[in-house]
C-alpha cells in the first residue's frame, strides 16, 4: 500500500463490532495502518484503551454496542455514518446472556440488517471453518446461520472463515501450554488425529482490511488456513516443544471426554466444553473446493505465516523460568 491509498482513506469510517477482541485488535491495526478511522463497537469500551496505540490521535475510537436484539438501537448508533462495517463477534463458550444464538446468528443478522438500512451494499463477516447448520455443535450451526443470514440481507457481503487461530492471546495453544504447567498429561482427545491448519490471527486481519478495500470477490467465502495442516497431537507437540515441557500424551476417546466435559464445563474457562468436542469430531483444514476456486489467503495476495514462525515468542511463558529458560549447548 503506497501512501497516496493511506491518505485516500482517512476520510473513511469502519465500524468494527468485536473491535477489542483478540482478532479484533489486529484488525484494528491493519486498518489503522491503512488510514481508515475506526469506530472498535463493543460492549465495554472502556476496557479498549490499548486499542488508541494502533493509531494516530482520535484515529480510533471506542464506542458501546451490544449485538442482542433488545439493544437493536446502540449497533444502529455504531454503523451511522460509516464507509464499511466488520462483524468479528463470536464466542467459544456461552456465558449469562450471551448464547451462541443471540450472538452468532441472530446478533450477525441484526448488523447486517442494519448496515442495509444505512444505505452500506456489503459487510465482511468473520466467521470459522467448519460452519455447517448440519453440525452436531451449537457453535458450528450458530456460525452457518450467522453467514447465511449476513448474505440472505447482503448478498454481495465478504465471509471470511478462518482455520484455528495462533498468535500472542490465543484460545487453543495458549489452553495447552497452561494445561502443560499444570499436569504431568495432555488429553489427546479422540486420538489426537483431528487436523487443523493453524493461522496466524494477524493474517486474518490482513484478510479483513483486503476484503473492507474490496480486494475480495463479492459475495464469496473464503477459507482461510495456514501454510501447514497439523494434528491435534502434532499441535500439543508444538507446544510442549515451545514450553520446554516434557509430558505424557494419552489419547481420550470422545465418549470418556464428554463425560469429563459435562462437568468440567460449569467452571471457569473450561480445557474442554461438551459442544467443543464436538467441533473437535470433524477436521477444521480449507476444503479442496476453496484452494480450486482461490477463495483462500492466496487469492486475496496474501502469504500465511507459519505457526513455528510465532509460536515460540508467547509460549515461552509457559517454561519454567520463562524467557530465561532457554537450551544450552555443550
Amino acid at each position: 500500500m503506497t501512501a497516496s491509498d493511506v491518505a485516500s482513506n482517512e476520510s473513511k469510517l469502519v465500524t468494527v463490532f468485536g473491535g477489542s477482541g483478540f482478532v479484533g485488535r489486529q484488525v484494528v491495526r491493519a486498518l489503522a495502518a491503512r488510514g481508515w478511522r475506526i469506530r472498535a463497537a463493543c460492549r465495554r469500551p472502556d476496557l479498549a484503551g490499548q486499542l488508541q496505540p494502533c493509531g494516530g490521535p482520535g484515529q480510533i475510537v471506542g464506542v458501546q454496542a451490544n449485538i442482542r436484539r433488545d439493544h437493536r438501537w446502540s449497533v444502529e448508533r455504531a454503523i451511522e455514518g460509516a464507509d464499511a462495517v466488520v462483524n468479528l463477534v463470536g464466542i467459544l463458550a456461552p456465558s449469562g446472556k450471551q448464547t451462541f444464538a443471540d450472538v452468532q446468528a441472530d446478533g450477525a443478522h441484526m448488523i447486517a440488517e442494519v448496515a442495509k438500512s444505512a444505505g452500506l451494499s456489503s459487510i465482511v463477516h468473520v466467521s470459522a471453518i467448519g460452519a455447517d447448520e448440519a453440525s452436531g455443535s451449537e457453535y458450528a450451526r450458530t456460525k452457518a446461520l450467522g453467514e447465511k443470514a449476513v448474505l440472505h440481507a447482503l448478498p454481495d457481503s465478504v465471509v471470511l472463515r478462518p482455520s484455528v487461530l495462533f498468535g500472542p492471546d490465543d484460545d487453543f495453544f495458549n489452553k495447552l501450554g497452561f494445561l502443560a504447567t499444570l499436569s504431568p498429561v495432555l488429553p489427546l482427545f479422540g486420538g489426537g488425529g483431528t487436523r487443523f491448519q493453524p493461522t496466524y490471527v494477524r493474517d486474518v486481519a490482513e484478510a479483513v482490511a483486503v476484503a473492507v478495500e474490496g480486494g475480495a470477490k463479492a459475495g464469496a467465502t473464503y477459507e482461510l488456513g495456514g501454510p501447514e495442516v497439523k494434528t491435534f497431537r502434532e499441535c500439543a507437540e508444538l507446544v510442549l516443544a515451545a514450553s520446554r515441557r516434557k509430558r505424557f500424551l494419552v489419547p481420550v476417546p470422545f465418549s470418556i471426554a464428554k463425560i469429563a466435559a459435562s462437568v468440567l464445563q460449569i467452571l471457569p474457562n473450561p480445557v474442554v466444553t461438551v459442544d467443543q468436542l464436538e467441533l473437535l469430531k470433524v477436521d477444521n483444514v480449507v476444503s479442496d473446493a476453496a484452494v480450486a476456486e482461490g477463495r483462500t489467503f492466496a487469492g486475496l495476495g496474501i502469504t500465511p505465516t507459519a505457526i513455528e514462525a510465532v509460536i515460540e515468542s508467547y509460549l515461552w511463558r509457559f517454561r519454567e523460568q520463562g524467557q530465561f529458560n532457554r537450551d544450552r549447548t555443550a
